[in-house]
């Protein structure tokens, strides 16, 4: 299962870091930190179970609907 986050849609309103503060951070200007490396999409690594599950509350809680797991 990979987390995937379309930045494109992403608005930067930092939900997913209170949902998932292991996986989402923001930048000192308020962006989220894997902004810098990605363009139109950001997707991670193979998650854990574990990581998996955090995650999912992170794709519940954006008010973008910017986040989904895939996978």
């Amino acid at each position: 299962m990979k987390l995937v986050v379309d930045l494109n849609q992403c608005e930067n309103h930092g939900q997913c870091t209170f949902a998932t503060p292991s996986l989402f951070s923001l930048t000192d200007e308020g962006l989220l930190s894997f902004r810098s490396t990605a363009q139109d999409e950001y997707v991670s690594a193979d998650l854990t179970e574990a990581d998996a599950e955090a995650a999912a509350s992170a794709v519940d809680m954006c008010p973008m609907q910017a986040i989904s797991l895939r996978g």
